[in-house]
């Protein structure tokens, strides 16, 4: 089993030196950052990884100020009350990716961020809740309490919004396995928890966050 100095040793020898590494890894917002952003920016970042899904980033990206003014700047409240109607209309809309099941998953996940707002106080204040131990049963209630955010869409959006996360890629589970840490699939309850596991000694012997974590394994390997 290696350590993660010896894995960070490798990922620097495979970008050039440890300040070309360091310069790769992404970074994550503080609890106060994250309770800073508002509502309609989270809805918005959610929307646009299920939008994203299975298609080329950047032709959602440019239609993405059509989706904006179409969706009322994605403040949750306003969404939530669209009708029926209203969203089927939008099956004929060309300026938007004409997606019935993604077209309804915003009105549901709009609902679902009012919900938690009344909880909470607000998105950014509920993810900001959960401690970095935490992060697979996270991705469990994104799972459950939106739509479309099942698999890695879920660690996806963390990562987009910059709530602290790992994220299961090939390249991950590939690095997991190549230094003896995790063989596995990472797919399911138990399974997740075992790798939760091993990124939380991975966190404590380093000190960084998850998401550095994650993309140095990620560079670690062919």
């Amino acid at each position: 089993m290696a350590t993660f100095k010896e894995i960070q040793a490798a990922a620097a020898a495979r970008n050039g030196g440890l300040a070309a590494l360091k310069k790769k890894l992404p970074t994550a917002k503080s609890g106060r950052d994250l309770t800073a952003i508002s509502d309609d920016r989270y809805l918005s970042a959610m929307c646009l990884r299920v939008f994203s899904a299975g298609l080329k980033h950047s032709m959602v990206q440019a239609k993405w100020p059509a989706f904006e003014e179409i969706f009322h700047g994605f403040e949750p409240h306003a969404v939530r009350a669209m009708s029926d109607e209203a969203l089927e209309a939008l099956m004929g809309e060309s300026r938007i990716i004409r997606h019935w099941g993604k077209i309804k998953s915003v009105r549901a996940n709009a609902a679902a961020i009012c919900d938690i707002a009344d909880e909470a106080g607000g998105m950014g204040a509920w993810l900001a809740a959960w401690e970095p131990a935490q992060t697979v049963e996270l991705w469990e209630q994104l799972s459950q309490r939106f739509t479309q955010l099942g698999g890695n869409s879920g660690p996806y959006f963390l990562r987009m919004v910059g709530k602290d996360s790992f994220v299961l890629t090939p390249y991950v589970l590939a690095a997991l396995k190549h230094w003896s840490l995790y063989e596995g699939t990472g797919k399911g309850k138990r399974e997740r928890a075992k790798v939760q596991a091993v990124f939380n000694a991975l966190q404590t012997e380093s000190g960084l966050p998850l998401c550095q974590i994650s993309m140095t394994l990620a560079q670690s390997v062919d």
